[in-house]
């Protein structure tokens, strides 16, 4: 594999929701990078892949599995697969990076 080198987008926050941009695909891994409105879609989430998330930028709440959870800049959450889970809300322009990583 030839290496691959680039820059995290600097995207302006969308006006609801999230703007996801797919920076890498490795066999069932997939790497994001996510910039959050400040009226993020809050629909709960069960996904089948296990996923880290790090918050590079701004503030998030969160409820994970029945659990409030605030995250700063530089915290990061590793949610399990069909860990049921839901953004609540965010700064504007909350970036973030998040791995998807297939379960084998």
């Amino acid at each position: 594999m030839t290496p691959v080198r680039g820059t995290l987008p600097d995207a302006a926050a969308p006006d609801h929701g999230e703007r996801f941009v797919e920076l890498a695909r490795l066999g069932g891994t997939t790497i994001e990078h996510i910039v959050s409105s400040t009226r993020p879609d809050d629909t709960e989430q069960d996904q089948p892949r296990d996923e880290w998330v790090v918050l590079l930028h701004g503030t998030a709440e969160l409820e994970v599995g029945g659990t409030h959870v605030s995250l700063t800049s530089g915290q990061w959450l590793l949610l399990p697969a069909h860990t049921r889970h839901r953004v609540l809300a965010t700064s504007e322009g909350a970036r973030w990076l998040a791995v998807h990583v297939r379960q084998t």
